[in-house]
């Protein structure tokens, strides 16, 4: 069961977590201090104009000025002789000037030393869709939804009223949902953008004007699905901001928000804190007893695999296969755990069957299709090393929960105390030859001074000497190693500290605020120009599920004639079951069905061989029949020859055949003399559909002219001229116009003379020029 776990108690930190029972398959943390501004937009200046990058500058608020490259700038902000299309390549100073003012959105968060990416084609993401406001050539479907589902929201997008300009692109989310749902939702994006722009108009940049929903609104909004059982919140004030939106956007799930009041923490009961300080780690256990361990560089993202304790597999290729794809499937959690992103290049264990490789490679694709972000991934090479890429969608977990180590400043290794000491050393000598130097202040780690003032005192000693300088050695004890200052003080310096005080105190310095405390007393909330927009209206009733569990013939089906086939095929099986129905009454009535339902050829055999036993007891009365019609042959060929779709139809010459007892000579009309050969005797005998002498072309004119009903007069007689019922039904059974679903392919005389419509539809009796 799936569930979406939100962790609000500790006002620093807010966590939302996605699990399927015990199982953790994606974490969001917000951190307080750090908060998001990646969607969130902004009004801000041009502040510089850089041609050797194509990209302006922009100062939006935040520290570090935003970089917006010029292939992000809408054509809207170029200059007058500039944005016309008059035609030549635009260049950047000639498009922006310094001191403009722009609305732009984040695309990607600051992170190191790179400022925020930003963009003048901002996207609103609403529940079902995602609105480009001023790039009508952007919009479509998610690449996530495929086949019937596709067709379907292009269908509902076509009937959208999209104002002139803008683009829409429809989210997963609204796989299924009404044209009505989606026209709401982008009545409520239309309304967003429309207050942006006004608070954009009356505020000077910089600006925040918009920001993106907090966590919980955002995981509701892109996380949620129909598969997901319950949200539980341990928090009320959250709990209450949750049902607020959802009681807006979806009513019907509003009942899936609940409140958890149990004592016990609700991570800790699903059992999940432990994998979340798993995501934290450098290396992850794999079950058989392999590991993952996960580096950071500067260019990219690297996972070793080890096999380590893995023994499982009989052999070395079997012990590297399983280890491999075990690895496979824990690699797409934690990059969707971590949120990684960028390059990243895994090491798998070496496999030498080339098929083996494969599987490792369809096992990684088929757990990726679980994550949000866009990913792209390549083969294993000739030496066993995969390259992917990741969107990043947030700061990865190392970024907004992590600090770089104040020891070794994030590289992972020190110099030893002795190797340091002597490199200090020598930057002492190096200063000490200067001219004019006076002293040498050198503020060093407790450990490295020690070793200098003891081991090292002749060499010291010996600089002072030879350089005529003093040199001070200042021990410092909370100081790190890579921390160390060397300071060259001229002789003609007298206000410097070192000539005021002694060294010892020197040592006394303040003791420093750790990084992350300045940077949460930094960090300001600003609060948007454009606060929460409610919707215009109440949201739709939500539409039905659409079945999609038909069978494979129904989906042929649809696929050849389309959705109205169905409705036909419905109409058809009534006329069939009513058709039926009136002939087992002895009406005469043909039915037309198909024989595809079992019961339906259950039915009609039973039938068939009922009638069968009754026309072998009067097949006399057959041959008289045929006799009986042979006044009427003249009108029955100009009938034949006046009706194309008839001329080449099966005749009702072989209705006279009805007797098994040898009755094989028929009569055709004039019109069908250069036809095809209508059956075999194998379809005259009852056979199932296998003597069918017309194409497909011929068989509605046959079913058009099946729909007559003799009258009961015409049906009673029992003169020369006239068909006993039995006779009928075994003219509809036996003859070679019939199919396995009773449908008589022939038309039937409704009676010895004359059809509905006065013109003579019987057939005259073999002449000794026909064939069978």
């Amino acid at each position: 069961m799936k569930r979406m776990l939100i962790n609000a108690t500790q006002a620093e930190e807010l966590r939302v977590a996605m699990v399927d029972g015990q199982y953790l398959y994606d974490l969001d943390i917000e951190v307080a201090s750090q908060t998001q501004k990646k969607a969130s937009v902004y009004k801000g200046r041009i502040t510089r104009i850089e041609p050797s990058l194509e990209a302006a500058f922009i100062d939006y608020g935040a520290e570090r000025h935003g970089f917006l490259p010029f292939k992000e700038v809408a054509r809207s902000y170029f200059a007058d002789d500039q944005g016309n299309g008059s035609g030549g390549r635009v260049t950047i100073q000639d498009a922006l000037s310094e001191g403009q003012e722009l609305i732009v959105q984040v695309e990607k968060e600051e992170r190191g030393t790179k400022g925020a990416a930003l963009t003048t084609f901002p996207s609103l993401a609403g529940r079902y869709l995602v609105l480009m406001p001023n790039n009508p050539r952007a919009g479509g479907i998610s690449r996530r939804v495929e086949g019937e589902e596709r067709s379907d929201l292009r269908e509902a997008l076509s009937s959208l009223d999209v104002p002139a300009g803008m683009g829409l692109i429809v989210r997963t989310a609204g796989v299924g949902k009404s044209a009505q749902e989606l026209q709401w939702d982008l009545d409520y994006l239309l309304k967003l953008w429309s207050a942006i722009e006004s608070a954009a108009h009356e505020r000077q940049a910089p600006v925040l004007i918009f920001q993106d929903s907090n966590i919980i609104i955002r995981a509701i909004r892109d996380y949620f699905r129909q598969d997901i059982s319950e949200i539980l919140i341990d928090q009320e004030k959250a709990y209450n901001e949750a049902c607020d939106f959802m009681r807006q956007v979806m009513p019907e799930s509003l009942n899936k928000v609940k409140l958890y009041e149990s004592n016990v923490p609700l991570f800790s009961r699903y059992q999940i804190e432990g994998q979340i300080e798993a995501a934290f780690g450098h290396a992850i256990r794999l079950p058989s007893g392999g590991s993952l361990v996960i580096d950071h560089t500067e260019a990219l993202v690297s996972v070793d695999i080890n096999s380590a304790r893995a023994t499982k597999g009989a052999g070395i290729e079997e012990t590297a296969l399983s280890t491999n794809l075990e690895a496979a499937d824990e690699i797409a959690r934690q990059l969707r755990l971590r949120d990684i992103g960028g390059l990243i290049v895994i090491d798998f264990i070496d496999m030498t069957p080339a098929r083996n490789q494969r599987d490792v490679e369809e096992r990684l694709h088929e757990a990726l299709k679980r994550d949000r972000a866009r990913v792209q991934v390549g083969r294993i090479s000739r030496f066993g090393l995969l390259e992917m890429s990741r969107q990043r969608l947030r700061p990865s977990l190392g970024d907004s929960s992590q600090m770089v180590c104040p020891t070794c400043n994030g590289q992972g290794h020190v110099r030893g105390p002795e190797s340091l000491a002597l490199s200090i050393l020598r930057v002492i000598e190096e200063e000490a030859m200067k001219d004019r130097t006076g002293k040498i202040l050198a503020k060093l780690p407790l450990d490295v001074a020690t070793f200098l003032l003891n081991e090292k005192r002749e060499n010291v000693h010996e600089i002072e000497q030879r350089c005529n300088v003093q040199i001070i050695l200042v021990p410092i004890p909370n100081m790190t190693a890579s921390a160390y200052q060397v300071e060259r003080i001229r002789d003609d310096d007298d206000s410097h500290e070192s000539s005021e005080q002694p060294s010892y105190e020197i040592a006394e310095t303040a003791d420093a605020l750790p990084e992350f405390v300045e940077n949460g007393r930094r960090a300001s909330i600003e609060e948007p120009a454009v606060a929460r927009i409610q919707p215009p209206s109440p949201p739709p009733p939500a539409a039905a599920p659409k079945a999609h569990g038909d069978g494979m013939l129904k989906r042929i089906w649809s696929a050849i004639f389309g959705a109205s086939g169905d409705t036909a095929a419905e109409d058809k099986s009534g006329r069939r079951r009513e058709s039926r129905r009136s002939s087992s009454s002895g009406r005469g009535g043909r039915g037309r069905g198909h024989g595809g339902d079992r019961d339906r050829h259950r039915e009609q055999q039973r039938r068939q061989d009922s009638d069968r036993r009754r026309s072998s007891n009067r097949g006399s009365g057959s041959q008289q029949s045929g006799r009986g019609r042979s006044a009427n042959r003249d009108e029955s060929s100009k009938r034949g020859g006046s009706s194309g779709a008839r001329q080449n139809a099966p005749g009702p010459e072989k209705s006279g055949e009805r007797s098994q007892e040898g009755a094989k000579s028929t009569a055709r009309p004039a019109g069908d003399q250069g036809g095809s050969r209508s059956g075999s005797k194998r379809g005259r005998r009852g056979g199932r559909g296998r003597g069918r002498g017309g194409s497909g072309e011929r068989r509605p004119a046959a079913s058009d002219s099946g729909n007559q009903q003799p009258s009961t007069a015409q049906r009673g007689s029992g003169d020369e001229g006239g068909r006993s019922a039995s006779e009928s039904m075994e003219g509809r059974v036996t003859s070679p116009g019939t199919d396995e679903g009773g449908r008589s392919r022939t038309p039937e005389p409704a009676s010895p003379g004359t059809d509905e419509g006065g013109r003579s539809r019987t057939p005259e009796p073999a002449s000794p020029g026909t064939d069978e």
